[in-house]
């Protein structure tokens, strides 16, 4: 199996999403073998999508040719997307900030998600998705939120964010596992066993079927 691991943390060995992508990794490798990419969002270089970019994508909308610069920047993230589609399945792991997802992610996914690549269109039937055959888990962690919290402590625009994301490109397959809360918890140990279940969980099945 190649999996890429996508990590939107920036807290390294604090990291509970991180902790928890690593445990679904290593109960992978004792199953199958195992061809890991491992991509740390805020440390790797990650081409900006900014004005030149998208003067690029909508150059090749229109079908006018790039320039050089502009032929310069969709060639690295032509680099970017070859690796995030050379993979078979993703683990993603993220934090929540401030009810959606870092920054970084947001950036990630601007980069690879271009006409072409990763998504079609027709005029009749509108968007369809090329990443196909592949899966994904998305390790979600947050230090107050969670799902049955009162609505004055927050939102979740994350999850729902990239399963959509994901889906658009063709990846149909999308498990989500959540760490919450990771601060105001009285009993964190147990949120935390209860993920690691479902994430060994997943990473048989995965493995049951590489």
């Amino acid at each position: 199996m190649k999996l890429l691991h996508i990590n939107a943390s920036t807290r390294g060995e604090n990291s509970e999403s991180l902790k928890m992508a690593n445990t679904f990794i290593a109960e992978v490798r004792n199953h199958t073998q195992l061809e890991l990419d491992t991509f740390n969002l805020f440390d790797d270089k990650l081409p900006e999508f900014d004005g030149l970019a998208v003067g690029a994508k909508m150059a090749l909308f229109s079908g006018s040719g790039f320039s050089s610069a502009q032929t310069k920047v969709w060639e690295e993230m032509k680099q970017i997307f070859d690796r995030f589609a050379r993979a078979d399945a993703y683990i993603f792991n993220t934090p929540l900030w401030n009810n959606g997802i870092p920054y970084k992610l947001k950036q990630f996914i601007d980069v690879v998600t271009q006409p072409g690549w990763a998504f079609g269109f027709d005029v009749e039937k509108g968007y369809s998705g090329l990443l196909h055959g592949k899966k994904a888990l998305v390790i979600h962690a947050s230090g107050v939120y969670h799902a049955a919290i009162a609505a004055g402590f927050g939102s979740d625009f994350s999850t729902p964010y990239v399963d959509d994301w994901l889906k658009f490109i063709g990846v149909q397959s999308v498990a989500h596992i959540h760490v919450a809360p990771t601060v105001v918890n009285t009993d964190f140990a147990k949120t935390k066993a209860n993920a690691e279940i479902d994430a060994r969980k997943v990473a048989r099945e995965w493995a049951s079927k590489a």
